[in-house]
């Protein structure tokens, strides 16, 4: 995948070499200018919200006195701010809106700029990499035409870029030689300012003869390359630099010089991190601006609401003045009056319709970039909490630290909780922009009770309770249905039983009602002997962030648990009862109708003996992970059975170890740099069909399901997740494993 900061800077040098040309053509306003000057600065600021509320404004004034250079300037830079937040579908529209009023002005500097924005914005999907390498040609030819060599690097450069990240070496090549060419025929001696430009180029370089095996090559490249960004402090550059470097000398055997690099990738990482913590706060802030927008919209309707009723005085003003009214000449008179205010009215009412409707769109882009970042948020915190849990599970193993195994017990559980806490927001989150659909899957029920039952025993220990699962033997082994949103009921409703009850019995019982040839319908019933729930309280514990009081301070939660339940059970169809009596206890019911899956035998559920299973000989398993705490974890946890482990970095790497050596079974990150673990499955599925490929993603698994079936992945694995369930996937997949011969 292309890297975006060199792209961004040589998009910013064109862009402001063209303008200062630009600037010698034409004069532009200086109410224009001054508006585009102070978008740029927010830019530069990463002050986002007020950089795209100052650039429509430059739109419509642009509009308004006829100025298409001016017009074409601002859809630009709104294209520039979408681009920066990751929101490529408007980036798109916006440089296409810039490109239309470039050709209205005939102005080819403004319509190069134009060209190769547009091809940025193209190249960065693959969908569009062929739309966006025939823009970058058009920036070629006006270049060309207008013989502007300068002006040639850039698009040279970035298709290049577009075809190396897309592993087509060859026809990469000549467009990287090409544009260095161009740039050191362009740079003059000493001349810093092209320092970044020349850096990016040469490990470009490198990366090529790296994959042409010119090794030579690739370290005088690397060198270069690695010299002029330490020379300028280029941390950017540097760090990307590095990261290449590091995996070609561990390639090249040199594991030393390779861990040397890896280290200096790391310190000139840590150098930018802050840097980029400020961006990504700034684009967090603007996402968050609905409320804003929102007071907004509250505002016009109360305006809209308050003309309707100056509306209806005026009508009762011309009753009286009719009834009232002598003189025909003072009836007209006023009459001609109340029709002028009725037309004001109507027209500032429309106005502020418009107001509305613009506020509107708004707060709706605004709602969908704030679930796009809420997604982004709990797979990064997901990322870490696997490496507390599993750190946590391990440690708590290690018989030497048994006087800590209190704290570490607490450790756990409060990794264990904030995972939670997150997946209920997220939960919810995704309810409210109605992106949770209902999936139809084969699963063991009785599975995956168990499964639910064994998850809360820190916790059942802690409060002194009892759990008792009774499940009806009439009820088939395998049904057909959504598992993970009933997992997420039945989480949700015997946590709350747990939270509520110390030294009770929790009880869950699963009863069959009736049967047909294709479906069963299931009763759902989890009783406790709690302190039960008050009369009037019972209502409003269904609405979100509502909580009763809880003696157990030891455990607090978001109030989300129970209106989580209520709006998974009506995509189910079916609703939650509640029978309580206060001092006396609780009991929640719910009833589904499942399909049965009549292609699978009843099979017993697979208990804590998993590692007792006829695995003969010592298993090899291949962990890829670009995370080195997570490489760290898993290989401790599978250690812990007398696996034997290697570690792959990154997808490209993995697939060159599994080409060459034997392996049972493959853990493979599905997020990584360069090559993703999606495409690393691909590769290996074109010699190996037949390994065990198990995805390990902190991703929700209904966002990335479709994709991992289609890439060839055999099974998924959700991090942080728990230690037995993961045992239980490995040695499943290691049963119907065999290493088959190399094609």
């Amino acid at each position: 995948m292309k890297t975006n900061v060199p792209v961004y800077f040589l998009l910013f040098f064109l862009c402001f070499s063209v303008t200062n040309a630009q600037h010698s053509l034409e004069k532009p306003k200086d109410t224009l200018q001054t508006l585009l000057d102070k978008v740029n600065e927010d830019i530069l600021k990463y002050q986002y919200q007020q950089a795209v509320d100052k650039a429509y404004d430059l739109v419509t004034l642009a509009k308004e006195k006829d100025n298409n250079l001016y017009v074409s300037r601002a859809y630009h830079s709104l294209g520039h701010i979408y681009s920066d937040t990751k929101d490529l579908d408007r980036a798109r529209q916006n440089y296409a809106f810039g490109l239309e009023y470039a050709e209205k002005t005939g102005n080819d500097s403004i319509l190069l700029t134009s060209y190769n924005n547009l091809g940025n914005a193209l190249s960065e999907n693959p969908a569009y990499r062929d739309e966006g390498i025939d823009y970058y040609n058009k920036a070629i030819k006006l270049a060309r035409d207008l013989n502007m060599r300068e002006e040639l690097i850039a698009p040279t450069t970035n298709i290049g870029w577009t075809y190396l990240d897309a592993n087509q070496y060859d026809r990469a090549f000549p467009f990287l030689d090409r544009a260095l060419e161009l740039m050191l025929d362009e740079v003059k001696e000493n001349d810093s300012r092209y320092n970044a430009w020349l850096s990016q180029m040469y490990m470009l370089h490198g990366r090529y003869y790296v994959h042409k095996k010119a090794f030579d090559s690739a370290h005088v490249y690397y060198d270069k390359s690695l010299q002029l960004a330490e020379k300028d402090s280029l941390y950017m550059e540097a760090a990307e630099a590095y990261k290449y470097y590091a995996a070609f000398l561990e390639k090249e055997g040199d594991y030393q010089g390779a861990f040397n690099a890896q280290r200096k990738f790391t310190e000139f990482n840590d150098l930018i991190f802050e840097s980029e913590k400020v961006r990504e706060m700034e684009i967090a802030n603007a996402k968050f601006k609905l409320s804003e927008y929102e007071k907004d919209l509250e505002i016009a309707q109360r305006e809209e609401s308050l003309k309707d009723e100056l509306i209806n005085r005026s009508k009762e003003k011309v009753i009286i003045m009719v009834i009232s009214s002598v003189v025909l000449v003072f009836i007209l008179v006023f009459l001609f009056k109340i029709n002028r205010d009725r037309r004001n009215l109507i027209s500032e009412l429309q106005k502020k319709n418009r107001q509305y409707k613009s506020a509107r769109d708004q707060a709706e882009n605004l709602s969908r970039m704030k679930t796009r970042f809420f997604s982004t948020v709990s797979h990064e915190i997901r990322t870490p909490l696997y490496g507390v849990i599993g750190l946590t599970s391990l440690l708590l193993e290690d018989k030497r630290l048994k006087k800590h195994k209190t704290d570490l017990k607490s450790l756990k559980f409060s990794a264990d909780y904030l995972l939670a806490l997150i997946n209920d927001v997220l939960q919810m989150n995704k309810m409210e922009s109605n992106e949770v659909k209902l999936e139809s899957v084969s699963f063991n029920i009785r599975e995956l009770l168990s499964s639910i039952v064994n998850s809360f025993e820190f916790t059942r220990v802690q409060n002194k309770n009892e759990i008792n699962l009774d499940i009806d033997d009439q009820i088939p082994s395998y049904l057909i249905g959504d598992s993970v949103r009933l997992s997420q009921v039945l989480m949700n409703l015997v946590g709350n039983a747990m939270k509520f009850t110390e030294r009770g019995l929790i009880k869950i019982s699963i009863n069959h009602l009736e049967e047909n040839t294709d479906t069963a319908k299931i009763h759902f019933v989890i009783e406790d002997n709690g302190p039960g729930i008050p009369e009037s309280k019972k209502k409003i514990i269904f609405e979100e962030f509502s909580q009763l009081e809880n003696s157990n301070y030891n455990y607090q939660g978001t109030g989300l648990g129970l209106p989580i339940v209520k709006k998974l059970l009506k995509l189910f169809g079916s609703k939650i009862k509640l029978d309580t009596k206060e001092g006396e206890g609780s009991s929640f019911s719910f009833t589904i109708d499942f399909g049965i899956d009549h292609t699978k035998a009843e099979v017993p559920v697979i208990e804590d003996d998993l590692d007792q299973l006829a695995l003969h000989g010592k298993k090899r398993i291949l962990i890829v992970d670009d995370n080195r705490i997570n490489q760290v974890v898993t290989k401790r946890i599978l250690e812990k059975k007398d696996f034997e482990c290697e570690v792959a970095g990154d997808g490209t790497t993995a697939i060159e170890m599994v080409r060459e050596s034997n392996y049972h079974l493959v853990l493979m990150d599905v997020n990584m740099p360069g090559i993703s673990g999606l495409e690393a499955t691909s590769e290996i599925r074109t010699f190996n069909k037949y390994l065990p490929i198990v995805a390990l993603t902190a991703v929700e698994v209904e966002e990335i399901r479709e994709e991992i079936q289609s890439a060839g992945m055999s099974d998924i694995i959700i991090k942080p997740y728990d230690v037995q369930q993961f045992y239980q996937i490995i040695y499943k997949n290691l049963s119907m494993s065999a290493i088959p011969e190399k094609v």
